[in-house]
């Protein structure tokens, strides 16, 4: 009796052990990669309740769950030899687990070590102005590498962003002198254009009035009307040059008497 009681505990004991090593449970955003005797099984097991031989399966869990990987600054020298720092943020996730650990080691950190080489090449590569003025297609060709290069460890890049590119101090003064330089030649510019403008309309107002010589008095009168209106203590009149025509000849005519 005491010989089948020992057995039973012994029983009872494996039983509870052989629950503990192959009951498990899988949240709803984990896959388990199941080694069977070294050899990985054709799909991913879960997620919910799955069960393991013991000593015989292996499990490695994978998180289907989106990753975000803040790139730390990088060192780069742009195409036109302009040094500066840039970093980014990279989105990712695991959409086949079984070639995420069968094909790379690490595949979290091979997409981080990944991310900050092809930042510093794809940046290297460009001007700064089509750093500063062109990001959204750095940022489609820096993901477009990206996934190209993790799409056999089975990761995808869903996203990537460039968030601040750092300037030298004396690179950021000699592109605010740029941009000021810039505002005065399309003020000027526009200016040019006004005066163009005025003259043409004072042009055509010259043809107008003289076609019309009454115009113009009544553009004289129009002109004390306002200079009346203003309260003015002065008012100026403008006088014909015909009216000094006669004194202008008298003036000549006793001119050429005193040199005879």
């Amino acid at each position: 009796m005491q010989l089948l009681t020992g057995w039973v505990f012994w029983v009872v004991l494996l039983g509870i052990f052989f629950l503990v090593s192959a009951v498990k449970i899988l949240s709803e955003y984990e896959r388990a990669v199941i080694f069977r005797l070294g050899r990985a099984l054709e799909k991913p097991k879960g997620p919910g309740l799955i069960i393991l031989i013991p000593i015989i399966d292996r499990m490695v869990k994978v998180n289907l769950q989106l990753f975000t990987y803040d790139v730390p600054s990088q060192d780069i020298i742009t195409r036109d030899n302009v040094t500066c720092k840039v970093n980014a943020v990279v989105y990712f996730r695991v959409l086949d687990p079984s070639r995420s650990v069968i094909e790379v080691n690490d595949y979290y950190s091979a997409t981080q070590l990944l991310a900050q080489t092809t930042l510093r090449s794809v940046c290297g590569q460009s001007d700064l102005d089509d750093l500063l003025s062109e990001r959204d297609k750095i940022n489609a060709h820096i993901a477009e590498i990206l996934d190209k290069h993790t799409d056999p460890w089975g990761v995808k890049v869903t996203l990537v962003e460039v968030k601040a590119i750092d300037l030298p101090i004396e690179m950021q003064r000699a592109m605010a002198r740029q941009a000021e330089a810039e505002r005065d030649r399309r003020a000027k510019i526009i200016a040019a254009e006004g005066e163009y403008q005025a003259a043409a309309k004072m042009a055509e107002a010259a043809k107008v009035l003289a076609t019309e010589p009454m115009s113009l008095q009544l553009r004289y009168l129009q002109t004390l009307n306002e200079i009346a209106a203003e309260q003015n203590s002065t008012t100026l009149f403008p006088i014909p040059i015909d009216l000094f025509r006669p004194f202008i000849k008298m003036y000549e005519s006793v001119e050429e008497k005193e040199k005879k």
